[in-house]
């Protein structure tokens, strides 16, 4: 096997650890989608009849218009939350010692990075389907086109594949910072 084999092997491996880390911790997903969802519900009901009356032609008190004017803005938001979660994650990960361990093992260098950005995709995936539901249970109305669709759908995997590889280049740190020069 070539190193690009080993590589896609340890990542799947590191993948699925990712995997059993959030069936072992559910209260971390769960409040990656629970945030969202609660600020589309707080929006839409409680801010959603006064903001929304603001909406160019929108009529006085209508949260629909106001839901749709809100819902990709929270659909960033919970990309953007599921990102920070795993650069968290690595972070714990870089001080907790287990990297240190995966050095000393025979595995592909990217893997372990690789594995935490497909398991947050995994968990960017599940959020954004519950937040879709919600808001299409509360109401939202959409002309768009399976190809719109389509490329919304592309668009926010691509947004959340970059976000998290930026967010675990920041969660692992570069270099360490100098160490403080002392007078003496």
């Amino acid at each position: 096997m070539n190193s690009a084999t080993y590589a896609v092997r340890d990542s799947a491996t590191m993948l699925r650890r990712n995997l059993k880390h959030m069936a072992r911790y559910p209260s971390q997903t769960l409040m990656l989608i629970g945030l969202p969802l609660l600020f589309l519900l707080l929006f839409v009901y409680v801010f959603g009849g006064t903001i929304g009356a603001g909406l160019p032609g929108a009529p006085a008190g209508d949260r629909g218009d106001y839901l749709t004017f809100i819902t990709p803005g929270i659909l960033v938001m919970a990309v953007a939350s599921v990102s920070i979660s795993t650069a968290v994650s690595v972070a714990t990960d870089m001080t907790g010692g287990i990297i240190d361990r995966f050095r000393t093992m025979a595995i592909a260098k990217v893997s372990v990075l690789t594995g935490h950005v497909l398991g947050a995709m995994v968990q960017t995936a599940l959020a954004l389907a519950t937040v879709f539901g919600v808001a299409f249970l509360l109401g939202l109305e959409t002309a768009a086109s399976a190809m719109q669709w389509l490329g919304l759908v592309g668009l926010l995997t691509l947004l959340s594949f970059a976000m998290t590889w930026f967010t675990v280049a920041r969660g692992g740190g570069g270099p360490a910072p100098p160490a403080a020069r002392t007078r003496g």
